[in-house]
């Protein structure tokens, strides 16, 4: 577990085994089974998630009980409500556990910590945030200006893991589409 999150670090900057032990010392860990919430709509949200195993979905259900999945999270994937994390209130959006989780947490406090005590955290996250920004871009963009079938084929170029792991009515509540235009899409992709 350890090993997951410093590699991803790694990635970014370079750490030494002394850097890392007390970055992961501000982290707790979490487990999950499946359908179990991590957040749900109208609680306080303390942590940021790095995920370690599972599959997890962030989503809003509307007023007509429709589910709108704004985010998957698989391993390496960070995830929480950002806006209840950043700002300190109630959550708006309800994550739960497609598949049996485990997770690093770390609150608020203990992030902004390291980030003012080591430049190279206070790197990688900005370096994390931004990456997150452009997915989100890239992501409202494509709602806006592509087709079902558009969004479909690239999801599958983005993440040809995701759609092994989660199920179809999952993949068209993310991608906007019934669960028969994601059949008829899958079915001309086969």
């Amino acid at each position: 577990m350890e090993s997951l999150l410093r590699s991803q670090i790694e990635k970014i900057t370079p750490l030494t085994d002394s850097e890392f032990d007390y970055i992961f010392s501000h982290f707790s860990v979490k487990k999950l089974k499946k359908h179990q919430f991590l957040i749900q709509e109208g609680d306080g949200v303390h942590y940021e998630y790095f995920v370690l195993s599972g599959c997890l979905k962030a989503y809003h259900t509307d007023r007509e009980g429709r589910e709108h999945i704004l985010q998957f999270a698989m391993p390496e994937w960070w995830i929480t409500d950002y806006q209840a994390f950043f700002s300190q209130t109630n959550a708006t959006i309800n994550i739960d556990c497609i598949e049996s989780s485990e997770l690093l947490a770390i609150s608020l406090h203990d992030k902004e910590k390291l980030c003012a005590e080591m430049h190279k955290i206070e790197h990688f996250f900005r370096k994390k945030s931004n990456a997150g920004y452009v997915a989100l871009q890239r992501r409202i963009l494509s709602l806006l200006n592509h087709t079902a079938k558009e969004r479909y084929e690239q999801l599958l170029q983005l993440y040809p893991s995701l759609l092994q792991k989660v199920p179809k009515t999952l993949i068209a509540a993310y991608l906007g589409v019934s669960r028969e235009t994601l059949s008829r899409l899958y079915s001309a992709d086969q």
